[in-house]
């Protein structure tokens, strides 16, 4: 089992469907916050939406072509983390996350962020990590600025948000870089 501890406070550990319950709480209760920037909550409804999230999580680890954790603080599943693709032939892997609205303000995506990106160019040595945020998402944009990451351009349209398109900035760090 994957587990990464960053301090007392806060770990990642690999998502699994025992997570399930937790983590369809935790939509749950931040829905409207979360609604604002990702697809997937209207149509994540029930549990099961969540089992079946995991599932596609647990088989793309399994085929080694993406890592989703669960962020624990102070033992508590928080948010959702990780690479959601890791080209190997290309050696880049791309950051995701999302935190529930209450634990926001407490510089733990940042923390995990940061974690995530020393995993790669250490563990998995990769030359390249990426981050997207939505344009006007500045609390998702906020944390690889604070890391140092480059910003690369915009990606016009990068995605649909339920009944409109919105732009992505992408952010990127080179393992030479990330060591400076």
């Amino acid at each position: 089992m994957f587990v990464y501890k960053m301090d007392e406070d806060l770990s990642l550990k690999l998502i699994d469907l025992r997570d399930a319950d937790s983590v369809f709480e935790l939509t749950e209760n931040s829905r409207d916050y979360l609604r604002e920037w990702l697809p997937w909550v209207d149509s994540t409804v029930k549990v099961e939406d969540t089992k079946a999230f995991i599932q596609s999580c647990v088989k793309g680890f399994a085929d080694n072509k993406s890592l989703t954790t669960v962020i624990l603080y102070q033992a508590e599943i928080v948010g959702v983390a990780g690479f959601n693709s890791i080209d190997w032939s290309n050696k880049i892997a791309s950051i995701g996350y999302w935190l529930g609205d209450k634990y926001q303000g407490n510089g733990i995506m940042t923390r995990v962020a940061k974690a995530l990106t020393d995993y790669a160019f250490t563990e998995l040595k990769l030359n390249k990590v990426e981050i997207r945020a939505a344009v006007d998402n500045l609390k998702s944009r906020n944390v690889p600025e604070r890391l140092g990451f480059v910003e690369e351009g915009t990606i016009r349209s990068g995605e649909w948000i339920y009944d409109h398109f919105v732009d992505h900035v992408v952010y990127g760090i080179l393992a030479d870089e990330w060591v400076k």
